[in-house]
């Protein structure tokens, strides 16, 4: 009826014949339908979405009209019984089970509906029965017994046993029972005894030896034991499996083992010191048959006497107090006695002469103090022999445990103690001492051990490399140092692969620094050397990429590429920094070019001086120069005399005093060393596609420029084996091929018809590809309404859920607004009555 509320849909193109459904809407009328459907459905389940007052019919088949009454009834039963079948509870007995013993229900066992008791209310009252005084009393005896006529007795066997009645009855037939197998068992005895008796008076009778022929047929005649029973007698005879005891941990192996030197620590300083074993042990004291024991003092005063001497407080030790009182109590006895016998002397004196002189008490006591003092020098003299006698006996045992190593050891602070606690000590001596360290300082033993460990792993490097360092490097003690290396190293990764970081980052900023100084850089010392081959032991060699390897990988590389190849040790170092590369990618495979120049610069310098044909040679080697023939050898002495010998590091060091022959066999043992890398070169880079392009320099070098035949036999034969595998290898790769395509048509001057399709229809296709369209289409459509109707429902509740807090708001604030306006008011009488009391 509203014009405004109308909506006229109109169209773009009107099209004849197309009939239009909606031309004009009505989208007031529409959302009030839509707000009222929304009102009965949504509404409704938002207010109900906390309530549970529905009362749901579970029983089965109540509104299915399909089945019958009894089948509804029959899989309501079945149903019923699956649900009570698995018990909840383990100590709930299944009531409708029915427990049975010996064929008799318990729950009637139980009653106990035949014992006859006598409270309880019978016909005789204050008589007892005959059957409970029989039970109890044993019915007293015949002539006490009533006398019971027949007709009773039959009905008393009549009547059914009680229950008591038959467990006395089923208790006497077991003891019956089990007398009958006591004398069954114990005649069988007798008779097995009379029988051993028997046969052993006919046995000596019946004694003979059989002949050694028949012994023999009997022996042949025996069956062999099979190999199955053979197998099963062993398996018979094998020991059992015994629970072994639990594996400690690493915790508690470190306290065991740091208990176990201490001990010994504590053996060695009590030998060191001269104390005998025994001496500590407490001698038992003699105790007599007759002692009580109860010769002990509960309470010793241990209070010390104050004295004062020169001013000063004295206070005397307890040991000097304990020494004095005895050897007081010593004197005081042999004073005693002096005394007893002078007293006797003098009173025979008396006796005999009474004009002797009366000094003769202080005579005897003059005697008496040389005799004390004559037992007390004795007794010294006695101590001063056993003492002498005891350090006679232990001086030996004092010297071997000053001679051994401590047991316990602290972890050193600085490298300069750590290097003092090594110095003079035997290669076994220092691994002991770094075992002993470790063991004693394990980082589960106190919480500061694993920081001084770590240091302790830094000492050692530093340690190492000094040792390489010397005029004569110790690389037999360098090579057995290596083991507490990597012990540390597995126990403090991350502190070994920052000690080993720095150390490289230390020597490649050396090496760039005389990059800038000079111009050129020279090949590392010896240290250096080592630390790269120890970092392939301590370090996985293989991974991609690793903080600590990788690293070293880069700067061995340098070292081939950078340094100048000036004297033999040059050399020599250049060939071990090879091995290591190959001991590096030996599991990876991984291609280093750096190596394969390197060594066919080796092979460059080793030929007489002319020009290179068929292959370049790069940096550090050059074309020409003064360092062009640093391998070659012209004496014919010297190649003959030549052996092939290995090549130690410790050379380096020693070639400034070596004669010439010996640096011209340095020289041919280099040039070996170079054969055998590239053999090992071309076994391990053969599976590279691109294998015969790399190696290619080297074989023309070999094969065109090396004077073989004026090298020895032995050096020949390296030579073959190396241009043998070089040439003996497949190549892999397959000629480039073009790929396989489409051929392209020649371009046609026949024009391409296109058919003209109506505006605004779908492109036509096959009726599957039509329906699949449709599909998609709708399914579109479908998913458009659907997000619209979501969103309007969200809307709605939104409304919904606003009007509902505007509701509760309103409430409260009428509440407010009503007890504001009762506090208004009472303020208001309260200042006019406050106003009439100061009128008044």
């Amino acid at each position: 009826s509203n014009p405004f509320e109308v909506k006229v849909n109109r169209q773009k193109f009107d099209i004849l014949g197309r009939k239009t459904k909606n031309d004009v809407g009505l989208p007031g009328v529409s959302r009030s339908k839509a707000i009222k459907k929304r009102t009965r459905t949504l509404l409704k389940e938002y207010k109900e979405r906390e309530k549970t007052n529905v009362f749901k019919d579970k029983r089965f088949g109540e509104y299915n009209t399909k089945i019958t009454p009894e089948e509804k009834m029959i899989r309501r039963f079945a149903l019923e019984r699956q649900q009570n079948y698995g018990k909840k509870n383990i100590y709930n007995l299944n009531e409708e089970e029915e427990l049975t013993h010996y064929g008799q229900s318990l729950a009637e066992i139980e009653k106990l509906n035949d014992i006859v008791d006598s409270d309880s209310d019978t016909e005789e009252r204050g008589t007892l029965s005959a059957e409970l005084t029989a039970a109890h009393f044993g019915g007293g005896g015949g002539l006490l017994r009533k006398k019971v006529s027949s007709e009773q007795q039959d009905e008393e066997e009549e009547k059914p046993k009680s229950r008591k009645e038959l467990i006395e009855e089923m208790i006497a037939k077991s003891k019956q029972e089990k007398q009958e197998r006591q004398t069954q068992r114990e005649s069988a005895l007798e008779l097995t005894e009379k029988l051993d008796n028997d046969w052993k008076k006919i046995q000596a009778l019946i004694v003979r030896k059989p002949p050694k022929s028949e012994r023999k047929d009997r022996e042949a005649e025996k069956p062999k034991p099979d190999e199955y029973d053979m197998i099963v007698r062993e398996l018979g005879f094998e020991m059992k499996a015994k629970p072994s005891e639990r594996m400690k941990t690493e915790e508690e192996l470190a306290k065991e083992e740091q208990a176990r030197l201490q001990k010994l620590e504590a053996d060695r300083l009590r030998r060191m010191r001269g104390v005998d074993e025994q001496a500590d042990k407490k001698k038992p004291s003699h105790v007599s048959a007759d002692d009580l024991a109860d010769g002990f003092i509960l309470d010793k005063d241990d209070r010390r006497l104050l004295s004062y001497k020169d001013g000063k407080i004295n206070i005397e030790k307890e040991g000097e107090k304990k020494e004095e009182e005895e050897e007081d109590e010593e004197g005081g006895k042999e004073d005693n006695e002096n005394e007893e016998e002078s007293e006797e002397e003098s009173a025979t004196e008396d006796e005999d002469d009474d004009a002797a002189d009366s000094h003769a008490d202080l005579e005897s006591d003059l005697e008496s103090e040389e005799e004390t003092s004559g037992n007390k020098e004795e007794k010294k003299h006695k101590t001063n022999k056993k003492e002498s006698q005891n350090v006679e006996e232990l001086g030996p045992k004092r010297e071997a445990a000053e001679s051994e190593l401590p047991y316990t050891f602290a972890v050193p602070e600085s490298y300069e103690i750590f290097k003092s606690l090594l110095a003079g000590r035997t290669i076994e001596q220092q691994l002991i001492i770094l075992e002993r360290i470790q063991k004693c300082n394990h980082p589960s033993l106190a919480v500061g051990n694993k920081a001084k460990l770590e240091k302790l792993f830094g000492f050692l490097l530093e340690y190492i490399g000094e040792l390489a360092t010397l005029d004569l490097p110790e690389l037999r003690t360098i090579d057995k140092l290596v083991l507490p290396l990597y012990n540390l190293c597995q126990m403090f990764p991350e502190a070994a692969s920052d000690s080993i970081k720095f150390i490289l980052r230390d020597a490649a900023h050396d090496m760039e620094e005389i990059i800038e100084v000079k111009g050129r850089a020279t090949f590392p010392g010896l240290d250096t050397l080592i630390y790269l081959k120890i970092t392939s032991l301590l370090f996985p060699t293989s991974d991609f990429w690793h903080p600590v390897v990788t690293p070293a990988f880069m700067y061995m590389s340098q070292l081939l590429t950078k340094c100048r190849i000036t004297t033999l040790q040059d050399v020599i170092k250049g060939l071990f920094i090879c091995c290591l590369f190959l001991e590096y990618v030996s599991l990876s495979r991984r291609f280093v070019p750096e190596l394969i120049n390197f060594l066919l610069g080796i092979l460059h310098i080793s030929l007489p001086r002319k020009q290179a044909q068929g292959y370049t040679v790069v940096h550090p080697f050059t074309q020409g120069g003064k360092n062009l023939q640093l391998l070659l050898v012209c004496d014919k002495e010297d190649l003959e005399s030549w052996q092939k010998q290995n090549l130690p590091l410790s050379t380096v060091m020693r070639l400034k005093e070596t004669s010439r022959t010996e640096i011209n066999h340095i020289r041919l043992s280099c040039l070996a060393l170079c054969f055998d890398l590239i053999k090992k070169c071309a076994a391990l880079y053969e599976s590279l596609p691109s294998f015969h392009e790399i190696m290619h320099p080297v074989r023309i070098l070999l094969t065109q420029h090396m004077p073989v035949n004026e090298y020895p036999e032995k050096m020949q034969e390296w030579y073959h084996s190396a241009l043998k595998e070089l040439e003996s290898k497949v190549k892999h790769y397959t000629p480039l091929i073009c790929e396989k395509k489409k051929p392209v048509p020649l371009k046609q001057y026949t024009p391409k018809i296109v058919k003209v399709l109506e505006f605004g229809r779908k492109q036509a296709g096959s009726k599957k590809e039509q329906e699949r369209k449709q599909l998609i289409q709708r399914h579109k459509r479908e998913l458009k309404g659907a997000i619209r109707e979501i969103r309007k429902d969200n809307q709605f509740l939104a409304r919904m859920q606003l009007s509902e807090i505007m509701e509760r708001d309103s409430a409260r604030k009428r509440k407010v607004k009503e007890l504001l306006g009762s506090l208004a008011t009472q303020e208001g009488e309260w200042k006019a009555m406050k106003r009439k009391k100061w009128k008044n």
